[in-house]
């Protein structure tokens, strides 16, 4: 498998810093060609120091990415792999829990990241980031860990309702600000001629399906630049329409 890609962050509207924080890159291996990992992660808006936060747990998962991962591809495990990732995670809700101690005020961030080697692909998760497939259509592949996400699921809220409900921006977990968090892993295999796209959650509030799939579908990005372009258009999009968090999306197209 070949890609490429690209990520685009804005502070939007309303907020005095961007705490969301973002990373991808692309490298080459000797045995299973070119690799690629995508992480994001979004510092909490009401907390101190969330882009702090999210700028330590992406360069750990990148750190990984270029010290560790080539070690772990000698042998190939994705249960190792995904064993090492979940370890990461906790061991980061440590440190910026010990942090947050220290200063006396609560530090959180999601957590969204993505490795492709070959065929297949590995997510881990924490909070209301996504990780999107875009093919023929636009599948969300990781779950939001929210209060309104729980009680849709539980048949206890409707879509409506959670739009107005007080605790729509509440996590159930995230890095750095819960006791203990349990990562959402998942193994996938990698679809041939698809795009794959992490965002913040400002970035999806007020777009359709449709509007993502018309600027992000395979045929519409032919390279680096026109990802660029429609990433840039859709953000103006979202902040014409008044969103008020920080707004951040990256995409992998994926190839043969």
């Amino acid at each position: 498998m070949k890609y490429f890609a690209s990520a685009v962050t804005d502070i939007g509207n309303t907020k005095k810093t961007n705490q969301d924080s973002v990373c991808v890159k692309i490298a080459q291996s000797e045995k299973y060609g070119q690799i690629a990992i995508v992480v994001l992660c979004d510092g909490m808006g009401g907390l101190d120091k969330g882009e702090l936060a999210s700028a330590t747990v992406v360069k750990a998962f990148s750190k990984w990415f270029e010290e560790e991962l080539p070690l772990s591809l000698k042998r190939l495990s994705w249960s190792a792999l995904s064993d090492e990732w979940a370890k990461m995670a906790k061991e980061q809700n440590y440190l910026i829990g010990q942090y947050g101690n220290r200063i006396e005020n609560s530090v959180g961030t999601t957590l969204t990241a993505m490795l492709f080697i070959k065929d297949k692909y590995l997510i881990a998760h924490v909070g209301d980031s996504r990780a999107y497939g875009i093919t023929d259509s636009v599948n969300q592949l990781t779950e939001d860990q929210t209060f309104i996400a729980r009680e849709i699921k539980a048949g206890r809220m409707t879509a409506e309702e959670a739009k107005i409900h007080p605790k729509r921006n509440m996590l159930l977990q995230c890095i750095g600000a819960s006791r203990n968090v349990e990562p959402q892993m998942i193994l996938g295999k990698t679809d041939k001629n698809s795009v794959y796209m992490l965002c913040s959650d400002g970035f999806r509030h007020v777009l359709t399906n449709e509007e993502i799939y018309e600027n992000f579908n395979f045929d519409n990005l032919s390279d680096e630049q026109s990802m660029e372009k429609n990433s840039r258009y859709l953000i103006d999009l979202v902040k014409s329409r008044n969103e008020k968090d920080n707004i951040t999306v990256a995409l992998l197209k994926c190839y043969e």
